[in-house]
């Protein structure tokens, strides 16, 4: 674990009082224990749809042997692995960096990887790639990789999440929807027009929060949030729009309304149900699936730590940020753990960036985090009652003031502009950060050293550039192979 001076006073004189507030470093970051206490609220609430998003995704794949998951198993499995893996992140890298299943991985599982081995080879799978990444992070491997990442493109990353997660709100709100054309691919709204009253709610939620956020007011997202669900459960009450899977206009992940009872006895029948035999595929095939998600993991794990912390004011001037190392290393234990507990590799989740956006500055803002996750495990209808169109307006608040980071960059010269454009706009497009960064790090080494600036480029970043051509033609080389 990497080392930090001893605590000092606020700039207003403040100093730390009593173990509690010395371990987590509260006074001397410039946080209350409430604010803590609040930015944890609000991480959990902005996040809260994993609970839901995450079965919804995995329960949809069917594996070689025609097995599914079981939705309530998975449910509660995810909210486990969230809320003990938050835990133990805030206590040992004491950053408040919530984590939860990985958007990118669990789809990737899904609709590609279960397609070739079963639903525990998978899990197995999942696994192995967090091995290699805990062995990466304490051999100093992968914070090597993350020096030798030039200052721009981590700006670069930090303003492309925010794009990215600000994307993901419109998305989820429903003001951006795909048109089922060629051109364009998007639109607005349904046939160019806000016509739901879902959306609506989303553009109310946004503009209030947004309001109160310029003007200051402490707690303007969790205002902003309470508010927009408090509207939205109104709403359901008296117009009864359900779901948008069965009524057109309804609202997308979950409902805002209370169904019958808040107690759910959680279904861990999932936990271990793992299997490393892989004697059914070709060796190949492990290889390039292994590799794929140790690629995704690792560089959207580094990504969104590099944009959070940038955005919590706690990156140095090279855009590092305290215990790094430790922090590296229990991502990867938070991928074995999603493996082990078979829901989907867990990891970082940008989403954090509302709790930051509230204050948080310390692992306790985790704490708090992660027990509302376990008790979301026996709470899990509470839990849906945040619909994603009220999350969704937190996402583009904080996908602004991400954005914001942009203001630290010198763009004159082309070699760094393109790179850097890259970066930002790849990750939105293809929903994708792991896309964003391997296109960002390719073009810097190509136009860079094709501009006289070789010599400037880290070895280290060439390797790195190399594999991630090796990831975006992963396609063509199974095919070549026959894997």
């Amino acid at each position: 674990m990497t080392t930090e001076t001893a605590p000092t006073t606020r700039p207003d004189g403040e100093k730390p009082v009593g173990a509690f507030d010395r371990f987590f470093q509260i006074t001397e970051r410039g946080s209350t224990v409430g604010t803590e206490v609040r930015g944890g609220l609000v991480t959990f609430i902005t996040m809260a749809y994993i609970v839901v998003l995450n079965p919804i995704i995995l329960s949809a794949g069917t594996d070689v042997a025609g097995n599914n998951l079981a939705f309530p198993a998975v449910a509660a499995v995810t909210a486990l692995t969230a809320g003990v893996m938050t835990i133990l992140f805030g206590l040992v890298a004491r950053l408040p960096f919530a984590f939860a299943a990985g958007l990118g991985i669990n789809s990737f599982l899904a609709f590609s990887v279960v397609g070739q081995v079963t639903w525990p080879e998978a899990m197995g799978l999942v696994v192995i790639n967090g091995l290699i990444i805990v062995l990466l992070a304490a051999t100093g491997l992968r914070r090597l990789i993350f020096d030798a990442v030039p200052y721009e493109l981590k700006i670069a990353i930090t303003v492309g999440i925010g794009l990215f997660i600000a994307f993901i709100g419109f998305v989820d709100a429903g003001l951006v929807t795909a048109t089922g054309q060629n051109s364009p691919p998007v639109g607005l709204g349904i046939g160019g027009s806000i016509a739901t009253v879902p959306t609506l709610v989303f553009i109310v939620t946004l503009l209030l929060t947004g309001v109160l956020v310029a003007r200051k007011v402490k707690g303007a997202l969790l205002i902003g949030l309470v508010t927009g669900t408090v509207l939205a459960v109104v709403i359901e009450a008296i117009w009864h729009l359900g779901s948008s899977v069965d009524n057109d206009g309804g609202w997308s992940l979950s409902v805002p309304a209370l169904n019958g009872s808040l107690f759910a006895v959680p279904d861990l029948s999932l936990v271990g149900d793992v299997s490393f035999d892989f004697s059914k595929v070709g060796f190949l095939t492990v290889i390039m699936l292994v590799f794929t998600l140790v690629f995704t993991n690792f560089f959207d794990a580094m990504g969104t730590m590099t944009g959070l912390s940038k955005e919590a004011g706690l990156a140095d001037e090279k855009g590092n940020f305290p215990r790094l190392k430790s922090a590296l290393i229990v991502e990867g234990v938070g991928a074995v753990a999603g493996g082990f507990t078979s829901g989907s590799s867990n990891t970082v989740f940008i989403e954090s960036g509302s709790g930051i956006g509230e204050g948080a500055r310390t692992g306790f803002a985790n704490i708090v985090t992660g027990v509302l996750f376990l008790l979301a495990m026996f709470l899990t209808p509470l839990a849906q009652i945040v619909p994603s169109e009220v999350a969704a307006a937190a996402l583009v608040i904080v996908g602004a003031m991400m954005m914001a980071q942009i203001r630290d960059l010198d763009l004159s010269q082309f070699s760094v502009l393109l790179p850097v454009f890259l970066t930002v706009v790849i990750m939105p497009l293809t929903y994708s950060i792991a896309n964003g960064i391997g296109a960002g790090f390719v073009a810097w080494v190509v136009v860079r050293s094709l501009s006289g600036k070789a010599k400037t480029i880290s070895p280290l970043l060439w390797i790195v550039a190399a594999g991630f051509v090796l990831y975006f033609a992963r396609g063509p080389i199974e095919a070549l192979f026959g894997a």
